[in-house]
């Protein structure tokens, strides 16, 4: 019923295959479902062109009706505003055959449920990550960006999976993997004055226009977005006939509205619709409303045991009841602008299906507990009447505690039951989408067949009262379902960039001179320095007139290279346990300072690597990054940050070793 939406950009099918050949399918990634979306994109993309021309025709006729007082020219634009108007609808009616002919979202049962709104992913175009990388690599960090060809194509390979995730716990994680390294991309090549540079070319999921940004934070973003759209799929094909499979449903849908939730607290000025505040708000409500009926259909496996139990059937009726409050929200934010103009037409009536749908199982259940349940305490009335909700009367109606007016009022129930399953079925048969979902169709047939069956075993009976009005059930639930934040730091991912250095110091953010290499001979006092911290270890304190003085160490550097050994991420005891192996010939170091704010970088021995943001990481209000190999740890913004972790306070300062 509901599309995934994918693109087939320029050389995706050559991508794909070149992948197969090479053997670098990713865990997690599912390349058959590549073209068949791919080419419903592209068919969706033209059909909202076209409908665009059309409207731009529509526009100019009808300024021109409203221009002219020739008579028959206002009769030629009529009769022509009549042909667009045709034509949209034609087309619009196009676009919801294509909406359903995806991917149904149908569950891996046999059982009779409702079909859920799965929500296609957001397809995006191959990114040629190599020009920006290496040109950074080399004017920032001062490094051949040429020798790190294996580490872009690493990130290209991650990203080139995760356009086809697979429906499963292993795409997931490959999308929350790609994620991470974005992070860590943003850590250490982003600044708040410049960017990383490659334009990310993104596809709407509800309308299938193409958008593009050069900001990182529209690629992060339309990855969670398509952690949220991948939850749902997976929810929606849960078998959902079992307890452990509606406990899977109602997870994975509570996920979804968990990353819409962030998305939409995180993410401003979206290029595309569905990223937009309203269409994130309207899918987290979905979510969740398709969560709480997952709440339901779980209650009704334990019905049959509570049949003739007033209370669990009025209970039952008050779960129904807040289904269908959470689809009425639903919707109501679908049928506002600015969501009603993208918001497909197939989901707009199926949510309003399923809101009479619910209403309705609300009094039908009302009416089993009324008419079967057994005669209850007294003591349990007040508890009972809370149930039911009366316009004239705050309190609710009194429940009768005769079996006759027990039976009128719950036949009073059935028939609010039975207007609203028809009411229902008519809207099911006004959508041409929704004819074909014979399985929307037999659960709603159900339902009714049910509540009339029901109502002509009780009116065998002989009535002549009159009719009573059913009152309105309050909604209620024991479980209600709220989002779910993506658990980012379950998957654990390795930098991919590691060998520039930690965070800590080799990021975009800070700016910094290569000291050396620096030649170093022990001295009666050693070397005259002091270190302290790990990856990478910090000159402490310098010993005035000693060696390392002399040589034009300086408190604050940090030793990036031992006798030739890069040493970026060696720890403490490492460096020192190298230093006091030093004979008599000394040792070679190589250091970086980094640079104030205000600092420029000048020529000589403290070679500047050219570039960088000259602002500190705390102007630029952003901790320092944990210089650690293991994954980053996710915090609820797009503009990714690291708690202060340095490993620089706090720790023992150690003398360079003695002769």
């Amino acid at each position: 019923m509901v599309p995934e939406d994918r693109s087939d950009g320029p050389g995706a099918g050559e991508e794909s295959a070149r992948l197969q050949a090479a053997g670098t399918v990713r865990k997690g990634c599912d390349l058959s479902t590549d073209s068949l979306h791919g080419r419903l994109q592209s068919r969706r993309a033209r059909i909202h062109q076209q409908i665009d021309r059309e409207l731009r025709m529509r526009t100019g006729a009808e300024n021109l009706y409203r221009a002219t007082s020739n008579a028959r020219v206002r009769e030629t634009v009529a009769l022509e505003l009549s042909d667009v108007n045709s034509s949209l609808q034609l087309l619009k009616e196009e676009l919801a055959g294509l909406d359903s002919s995806g991917d149904t979202g149908q569950p891996e049962s046999e059982g009779v449920t409702a079909p859920m709104i799965p929500l296609g992913l957001k397809e995006t175009k191959p990114l040629d990550w190599a020009p920006p990388l290496k040109e950074l690599i080399c004017r920032h960090f001062g490094e051949d960006g040429a020798s790190y060809e294996a580490e872009i194509r690493e990130l290209e390979d991650l990203r080139q999976a995760t356009r086809t995730p697979s429906r499963s716990k292993a795409g997931l994680e490959l999308l929350t993997a790609y994620y991470n390294q974005l992070c860590f991309l943003e850590a250490r090549f982003v600044t708040p004055a410049r960017g990383l540079g490659p334009l990310f070319h993104w596809y709407d999921s509800l309308t299938g226009l193409p958008a593009q940004q050069r900001a990182l934070a529209f690629e992060k973003g339309s990855v969670l977005f398509n952690i949220g759209a991948l939850h749902a799929q997976i929810g929606a094909r849960q078998n959902r006939s079992c307890p452990e499979g509606i406990g899977r449903a109602v997870e994975a849908f509570q996920r979804a509205a968990g990353a819409f939730s962030l998305l939409r607290e995180n993410f401003s000025h979206a290029p595309s619709p569905d990223m937009s505040p309203a269409s994130l708000s309207m899918l987290e409500q979905l979510m969740r409303a398709q969560a709480q009926e997952c709440v339901f259909e779980g209650l009704l496996l334990q019905a049959p045991r509570a049949a003739h139990d007033c209370l669990a059937q009025l209970r039952l009726a008050q779960e129904a009841a807040q289904v269908a409050a959470e689809y009425r929200l639903v919707h109501r934010t679908m049928a506002q602008p600015p969501v009603r103009g993208y918001a497909p037409f197939p989901w707009i009536t199926l949510v309003h299906v399923k809101a009479e749908h619910f209403h309705a199982l609300a009094h039908y259940h009302a009416a089993l507990g009324l008419c079967d349940g057994a005669s209850v305490a007294e003591s349990e009335l007040p508890v009972l009447e809370k149930v039911f909700l009366s316009s004239a009367e705050a309190r609710g109606p009194a429940l009768p505690q005769e079996r006759e007016e027990r039976s009128k009022l719950g036949k009073a129930h059935l028939r609010r039951a039975l207007l609203g399953q028809e009411a229902a079925l008519q809207l099911h048969a006004v959508c041409r989408a929704l004819r074909r979902e014979d399985l929307l169709q037999a659960v709603l047939a159900r339902a009714l067949q049910r509540s009339l069956a029901k109502y002509s075993e009780l009116d065998l009976e002989d009535d002549f009262h009159e009719a009573t009005e059913a009152p309105d059930i309050q909604p209620k639930t024991q479980q209600r379902p709220e989002g779910k934040t993506p658990s980012f730091s379950r998957v654990k991912v390795a930098d991919i960039f590691h060998r520039l250095g930690p965070l800590s110091v080799f990021s975009a953010k800070n700016h910094w001179r290569l000291v050396g290499p620096v030649h170093l001979s022990r001295g009666e006092g050693g070397f005259g320095f002091t270190l302290r911290g790990d990856s990478p270890v910090l000159i402490a304190a310098v010993v005035p007139g000693g060696r390392a003085a002399e040589a034009g160490l300086k408190e604050g550097d940090y030793i990036v290279s031992v006798n030739g050994q890069p040493c970026r991420w060696w720890k403490h005891a490492e460096v020192v346990a190298q230093l006091k192996g030093v004979g008599d010939e000394g040792v070679s170091l190589q250091v970086v300072t980094l640079l104030p704010a205000a600092e420029l970088p000048v020529s000589g021995d403290r070679r500047p690597a050219l570039g960088g943001l000259l602002r500190s990481q705390k102007e630029c209000g952003q901790e320092t990054p944990v210089p650690s190999r293991g994954s980053p740890r996710p915090r609820p913004l797009l503009g990714w940050n690291r708690k202060a972790n340095r490993g620089k306070t706090g720790r023992r300062l150690s003398p360079a070793p003695q002769p």
